[in-house]
């Protein structure tokens, strides 16, 4: 990779992927930190004789990389001895960029519809209560407190067969993440 294509893959992502970072990190500096590491590192590439294949799937993978160690460096100020893994709610936040993003890539579009496909699968596999609670209120907007009405049960049940259902999710859509975005490259 030389000078000249480091620069331009700099120019053609910069924009997207501050945008990107600043979604997840709030300090502007710390921001154009992790964007300059990650520019960086892309840069190096070439010295280890490691070309970048897909680039957008690298530099968005080795941003997030960036980020979580950001994120995990000011939750260990903050709390020295937590880390609550249940709480990752990073993973929804690339999954939902890759899904509903702007990039129209043929590796986006691929990882796109794999995502899709996946959530149909792990939606299905939900046991039916906790299914029908989680399409109604997350693909149809039905309020909780109707459907309890709806289904004559009480609003605590309905609430926890979300519950239920979101935790089994995002423990799908985890290993999903891990997949797509750890083992891509």
């Amino acid at each position: 990779m030389s000078k000249n294509s480091v620069a331009e893959v700099f120019a053609l992502y910069r924009e997207r992927l501050l945008k990107f970072i600043r979604l997840r990190v709030r300090d502007m500096e710390d921001a154009e930190d992790i964007l300059q590491d990650v520019f960086y590192q892309f840069s190096r590439m070439d010295s280890l004789a490691k070309p970048v294949a897909q680039t957008a799937a690298w530099l968005y993978r080795s941003t997030r990389n960036r980020i979580i160690d950001h994120q995990r460096q000011k939750k260990a100020e903050k709390l020295p001895a937590v880390y609550d893994e249940e709480e990752d709610d990073y993973i929804f936040d690339e999954i939902v960029d890759i899904v509903f993003g702007e990039e129209a890539t043929p590796e986006i579009a691929y990882l796109r519809s794999m995502i899709f496909e996946e959530i149909t699968i792990a939606v299905n596999d939900l046991p039916e209560e906790q299914r029908s609670v989680f399409e109604q209120t997350e693909f149809l907007g039905i309020p909780v407190k109707e459907i309890a009405e709806k289904t004559r049960t009480p609003v605590n049940t309905i609430l926890s067969r979300k519950h239920y259902a979101v935790v089994f999710l995002r423990k799908r859509l985890k290993d999903l993440y891990a997949d797509v975005m750890l083992e891509k490259g």
